[in-house]
């Protein structure tokens, strides 16, 4: 079967672009030139093949030239099936969550029915939400679990700014997170595939790899978050519950000015014996007023010291196990 040949109109109507953009193409080298019969170019499917997979590159957010970069790694004749389902995996969702479809209504009332266009252009800003412009007061919303969990903190008595400022913060902890996991999946699965262009197959088996090692990442963050909240809010309540405990309860005769006499009873055997755990030792630390400020703004008075305290612990543990994971 003879292949398809296509006048350059032709060609534009059938990959939905424009006759300006597939010259603007060819004089950037993305595109093939056409043959030329007479006064006419003629295009073929392997022009067409071409425009559409520029088309969708530019929608993953691929520049034009490192479109170009790619297309001239595999100019030598490879083709560009394996490469291209590589990208597709890299780039597809990482997470089995659907986005979601909000008002700006709908957004008021779940939020307590009061509007704050501070805290929508924030929630923009942060890409929470994702102003539709084909639909004005509606947004697109990538995690509807992440806009329900604001909701809810905000229901529970969290000022909306101080949950932006969380997820800033969190966003960072969860990208060094990433980077880690990158960088060690790198290291020990991919590093085969590095330092050539890859073949269609070994571009074939890398997505296919990726398809396998992508749960990883959540499962294990999932896990090891689900640890720390228990053994966290454990300590955390354990500090509250001795902090609020009495030293001593006065009796009727101390009240009386007599001191009361002491219990008798028997001395508790090797197994009742309790074991006396030392307080533990508090250093005084001098903090910027600012940071104190900004820190009570966040949390209320009474929580200062005990979110100073959990900062500073989870930088700690994020430092010794930076020192425990492989480095490439």
């Amino acid at each position: 079967m003879p292949e398809a040949e296509y006048r350059i109109e032709d060609l534009a109507h059938h990959s939905g672009t424009t006759v300006r953009t597939i010259r603007a193409y060819q004089d950037r080298g993305l595109l093939p030139k056409p043959e030329r019969r007479g006064r006419a170019n003629v295009y073929r499917d392997t022009h067409l093949a071409r425009l559409r997979q520029i088309g969708g590159l530019l929608d993953r957010g691929y520049t034009l030239a490192s479109i170009k970069e790619l297309l001239d790694a595999w100019a030598t004749g490879r083709g560009l099936g394996g490469v291209l389902g590589l990208v597709a995996e890299i780039d597809g969702p990482w997470s089995d969550e659907e986005p979601g479809r909000i008002t700006r209504a709908e957004l008021d009332e779940r939020f307590g029915g009061t509007q704050d266009d501070e805290a929508v252009t924030d929630a923009v800003g942060l890409g929470v939400l994702l102003p539709l412009p084909s639909s004005p007061g509606e947004f697109l919303v990538p995690s509807p679990r992440e806009l329900a969990v604001a909701a809810e903190l905000h229901a529970a008595g969290v000022p909306l700014h101080a949950i932006s400022g969380h997820l800033r913060e969190l966003r960072t902890q969860v990208e060094h997170i990433a980077s880690r996991f990158l960088d060690f999946t790198t290291e020990h699965v991919f590093q085969q595939f590095l330092g050539h262009p890859p073949t269609d197959e070994e571009a074939t088996e890398a997505a296919s790899l990726v398809r396998r090692l992508r749960p990883l990442a959540q499962q294990t963050v999932d896990a090891e978050l689900a640890r720390a909240m228990r053994t966290l809010a454990t300590r955390h309540l354990h500090q509250h519950l001795d902090a609020w405990a009495p030293d001593a309860a006065p009796s009727d005769s101390t009240e009386a000015g007599r001191e009361p006499a002491p219990e008798r009873t028997a001395p508790p055997t090797e197994k009742q014996r309790p074991v006396t755990e030392q307080p533990p030792a508090v250093e005084q630390v001098v903090l910027p007023a600012a940071t104190v400020r900004a820190v009570r703004a966040l949390v209320g008075t009474g929580n200062v010291a005990a979110f100073i305290t959990a900062a500073a612990e989870r930088e700690v543990q994020a430092r010794v196990m930076d020192g425990l994971l492989p480095h490439p």
